[in-house]
């Protein structure tokens, strides 16, 4: 470990950066054949009659493992539209977590259901489980948890209790690519998956999605509802489904050039998988002896594929707030943040109350209707991740010990200074309280004003 040289934060000189590998990184018969497709002009592709598309839906399905596969535009389409192969839309209700990227909560209000939110392990940002049952009523239809940070949720439990309540499940996995949750891969779990594939995502491209799911009956009315003429010519499709075959639908398909980068970016995703479980394995052994940070641990048969490395901070050994730590972090030049900035139901367009000022949104009456007001609910478990994650962006794939013993050397630095640094945000904190104090005042308005 270096020795406890100046902060960078304070002057010093910055021991980083550390940078990650190039991600996504496509080869060249990935370049060669997306080329050859925009030479012909094969930039549109209706449904399965297309090599391409019926290519990629076929290489997913193997991978994955699910009987039906159906490429589209984003991972909020894929999520989408497996909600609208379930059927549900207004007066439904969805149970989810409000620890996530928005998405995992726009897909469900954009059927016209409500969220109904969970709370979640506070260590890992996860569905708990424990928290489902009670909030469980007769109008739920369905459970949607996150495998947040290429975490796997706790499957076997939430599917336990969806089977018991007859609801289904439909997995986000947009970030999980891979993960495994008690010995089975993600995304064959439930009744439906959603994936993202846009081109920061572990299979990356430049956007795109794709639906997995085990069901006939799920697949075909996701593609009635997203897909051109609801995939109508496909082999397979429902005699008793073609009258409603029609041009009202989301245009959730994808183009050709992008399906033949997912199918040559399927190739390379096992193995870049283990690279970051890998490199992973390094850092932590390198930060044993640190006490600052801690990482999440997995049960047995539960394996992440680390799309973000997602840590927690200690305030009560620190003895400073996580975004002191966290600046202190940065400016040696590590790239660290957090992902989620508060709990989703708290976001400013959930709220239903008439004190809304911002632009209309296409839920706001629905969720009113449903009598709900989400500001007087608390999760305490994502109140706590929220203020106590340290994530990272996790694209180190090569094994590069040298890289990981640099970035544990950041850690080491910053907790050796800690003194310093208690003392840096005691100043900040001085000097924000003097511009308080000297900040005008706005004019207090008579009683009388109040009241008319």
């Amino acid at each position: 470990m270096p020795s406890p040289t100046k902060l960078a934060l304070l002057g010093g000189p910055k021991l980083g950066p550390v940078p990650p590998d190039p991600h996504p990184r496509f080869t060249e018969r990935a370049v060669a054949r997306s080329s050859a497709l925009l030479r012909r002009g094969m930039t549109v592709g209706l449904g399965k009659h297309h090599p391409v598309i019926l290519e990629a839906e076929k290489a997913i399905a193997r991978w994955q493992k699910v009987r039906h596969c159906m490429v589209v535009s984003s991972g909020h389409a894929s999520l989408h539209v497996g909600l609208i192969g379930h059927e549900i839309g207004p007066g439904d209700e969805v149970i989810t977590t409000p620890y996530s990227w928005g998405a995992s909560t726009s897909c469900i209000l954009h059927t016209g259901a409500v969220p109904v939110f969970t709370d979640v392990d506070p260590v890992t940002g996860l569905m708990d489980p424990r928290t489902i049952e009670p909030r469980i009523t007769p109008r739920a239809r369905a459970i949607l948890p996150v495998h947040i940070h290429g975490q796997p949720a706790d499957m076997p439990a939430i599917l336990k209790i969806a089977r018991k309540h007859r609801l289904a499940v439909i997995e986000d996995g947009s970030q999980a690519h891979g993960a495994i949750a008690a010995g089975k891969m993600v995304g064959r779990w439930g009744d439906a998956a959603g994936f993202s594939c846009m081109g920061f995502k572990l299979i990356g491209t430049t956007e795109a999605g794709y639906l997995a799911t085990p069901h006939d009956d799920v697949y075909w009315k996701a593609a009635l509802s997203c897909q051109h003429m609801g995939r109508a010519p496909d082999p397979g499709f429902p005699e008793r489904l073609r009258p409603y075959s029609d041009s009202l639908v989301y245009s959730y398909r994808l183009s050709p050039v992008t399906a033949v980068l997912l199918v040559e970016q399927l190739k390379k995703v096992d193995g870049e998988n283990e690279g970051r479980r890998a490199t992973v394995a390094l850092l932590r052994r390198f930060m044993a002896g640190l006490g600052m940070v801690t990482f999440p641990d997995y049960p047995r048969g539960d394996v992440p594929s680390y799309y973000t490395l997602s840590m927690n901070f200690r305030p009560d050994v620190a003895g400073v707030h996580r975004d002191t730590f966290e600046r202190a972090l940065v400016a040696e030049g590590l790239p660290v943040g957090h992902y989620v900035p508060s709990p989703i139901p708290h976001w400013e367009r959930m709220r239903t109350d008439r004190g809304y000022r911002g632009p209309r949104t296409t839920w706001t009456e629905q969720l009113r209707r449903a009598g709900v007001d989400y500001r007087g609910e608390r999760y305490p478990g994502a109140e706590r991740k929220i203020d106590r994650s340290l994530d990272m962006d996790w694209n180190y794939i090569r094994r590069d010990a040298a890289r990981m013993r640099a970035m544990a050397d950041i850690f080491a630095k910053v907790e050796e200074n800690i003194d310093s640094l208690r003392s840096w945000e005691r100043r900040q904190s001085d000097h924000r309280k003097v511009r308080e104090a000297h900040r005008p005042r706005k004019a207090q308005r008579s009683r009388r004003e109040v009241i008319i």
